[in-house]
């Protein structure tokens, strides 16, 4: 049995840059505003108080380093059943993981929680870019 192969310093560059995307996509001047008033809080109260920011974000970087590596094993996969997948290759399968699991499986979640479409496109869009970029930075380094 071969070895998946995976290329950690793709992992590393694809794990900062999907962490970064998701800070802008969440940024005070981008979509949480927005992403806040759909889940009903008050605008003009963006406070965090009351939130340990450093379990929240420290649990985020974990689940992005999680995500990263996931999308590297399945392009790993690809590889070895097909040859090298290459930037586009590696975006689309980046893409296809988020839409199939991010995204149709929290569709429900937010839904039965009552939370809404707004704030399933929000949060799903992220996680669709951000699959989508990991998928083109490890098929860019092979």
């Amino acid at each position: 049995m071969e070895l998946i192969p995976i290329s950690w310093l793709a992992v590393g560059v694809a794990f900062v840059v999907v962490f970064l995307a998701g800070a802008v996509w969440f940024g005070p001047k981008t979509f949480f505003p927005v992403w806040w008033r759909a889940l009903g809080k008050d605008p003009d109260d963006m406070s965090t108080s009351g939130m340990n920011m450093g379990v929240v974000f420290g649990s985020t970087a974990v689940a992005a380093a999680v995500q990263v590596i996931g999308i590297a094993l399945a392009i790993g996969v690809a590889t070895l059943a097909f040859g090298p997948v290459g930037p586009l290759g590696g975006a689309l399968i980046g893409l296809t993981l988020g839409v199939v699991f991010t995204a149709a499986g929290s569709l429900s979640h937010r839904l039965f929680g009552q939370q809404g479409f707004r704030v399933w496109l929000i949060e799903v869009g992220s996680d669709v870019l951000n699959y989508t970029l990991a998928g083109l930075i490890i098929g860019l380094f092979g």
